[in-house]
């Protein structure tokens, strides 16, 4: 039984990991506001699901090229001090999105400073995440891993029911301001980090950044990997057309609209403290790829389902699912990059991670403004399973990436002061 709970000892054992932790776990809740609060004050103000699908274009395209950009010298620099300049601008920005919804102005507005926070997430996402391997052994990395998504699942589990709650009784101005205001404990965690800048694989500037590029395409796993998330998000990503479907199926509460993300965010967190049965394989990337496939059937489930209880089952099933991936995904993809790669391919990763789904968010409103929001989520749930099963049979370097087993004895490094 204890082998299959979440492994706690990077917590336990490392205080700085622990510290990082704790305020990116609080960040991540008031996100949760953020998020819910741009979606829903689009939708509420035009119900037009092509343009929540928008917001997924919007910010992803500042995410791209900032993440791409921020690749150039990310290995060259302080992460500490991009990290907490990068925060400082999340936490402003938060602020000016409160002041837009307040004064009721139009969506697009909000979708340009939703743009922007996006921009300023792919210059501090990555150069947090490359911290995960400077202050955890090798032995307990994929168990750091697995704590930073029980983390977001956490916040996915707490916050859009939150939100949802907050938005319908105090309006989504609050909401941004509890995202602002959770940024402090992000820097709180930041402030105790040690000074680290990479040494540097490849060249400077741009070269750096194609160098990046080059090592992720050739590095068969890794490359597997950020394919395996892409056909995940790209394919499937449900968010832009939960709106449609709560209005098609439940009557349009925003209340019942945040337990869409919550099921998700539910899923997840029982998967997070079950991580065990994950961490503890040593072929992350068959687990990476029968999760994928698992996620894409439950969404296409979800669509399908009649009742509030069995969408909001399938949806956990998918999030349970989603969990062990993106940890299985984080494993192969640090395991196999050495330090002087590590920044830039954590931009990388950050891209896929986050750019992939707001692109397939576009996609799916798209799809769900012809075809209805219901039949929009099953189509996308089935083409991520088709794309699942061609990867694995066409990627055996990630079917069979291995990474050291629990026994494995491998040199610690200690936590820095």
């Amino acid at each position: 039984m204890r082998g299959t709970l979440v492994d706690l000892r990077p917590l336990r054992d490392h205080p700085t990991f622990r510290r990082l932790w704790l305020g990116r776990t609080l960040s991540g809740f008031g996100g949760q506001f953020g998020g819910f609060a741009v979606v829903f004050y689009v939708w509420d103000r035009t119900h037009n699901p092509a343009l929540v699908g928008l917001i997924g274009l919007v910010t992803a395209v500042p995410l791209v090229v900032v993440a791409l950009l921020g690749s150039a010298f990310v290995d060259h620099v302080d992460r500490r001090r991009l990290a907490a300049g990068a925060t400082w601008g999340l936490l402003a920005t938060s602020l000016l999105m409160a002041v837009t919804t307040a004064t009721a102005s139009p969506v697009g507005v909000l979708m340009a400073l939703a743009a922007v926070h996006s921009g300023l997430s792919a210059l501090a996402a990555p150069a947090l995440r490359a911290f995960t391997p400077v202050l955890l052994p090798q032995s307990r990395l994929a168990a750091g891993l697995a704590l930073d998504h029980l983390s977001f699942q956490l916040a996915m589990l707490l916050g859009p029911a939150a939100a949802g709650l907050m938005t319908a009784y105090a309006g989504t101005t609050v909401c941004f301001v509890i995202d602002a205001v959770s940024f402090g404990a992000a820097l709180v965690g930041i402030a105790g980090l040690p000074r680290v800048t990479g040494t540097p694989g490849g060249g400077a500037g741009l070269r750096a950044v194609a160098d990046g590029i080059r090592f992720a395409v050739r590095t068969r796993p890794v490359a597997g990997a950020l394919l395996a998330d892409l056909c995940a998000t790209l394919l499937a990503m449900p968010v832009a057309v939960f709106p449609m479907v709560n209005q098609e199926k439940f009557g349009g509460s925003p209340a019942r609209l945040g337990l869409f993300l919550t099921a998700i965010g539910v899923g997840g967190a029982i998967a997070s403290v079950l991580s065990g049965l994950s961490t503890r394989r040593t072929r992350p990337g068959l687990v990476l790829l029968v999760c994928g496939g698992v996620w894409g059937l439950g969404l296409a489930l979800a669509g399908f389902a009649g009742t509030l209880p069995a969408v909001l089952g399938c949806l956990a099933i998918a999030g349970a699912a989603d969990t062990w991936a993106v940890v299985a995904r984080g494993t192969v993809v640090q395991t196999s990059t050495p330090d002087g790669y590590l920044g830039r391919v954590a931009a990388l990763e950050h891209v896929v991670g986050v750019a992939g789904p707001e692109v397939g968010n576009l996609r799916a409103g798209l799809v769900a403004s012809v075809t209805g929001g219901g039949f929009a989520l099953a189509i996308g749930g089935l083409s991520c399973v088709v794309g699942t099963v061609l990867l694995a049979a066409l990627s055996r370097p990630l079917r069979t990436a291995t990474v050291p087993g629990p026994a494995a004895v491998v040199p610690v490094v200690p936590s820095a002061p």
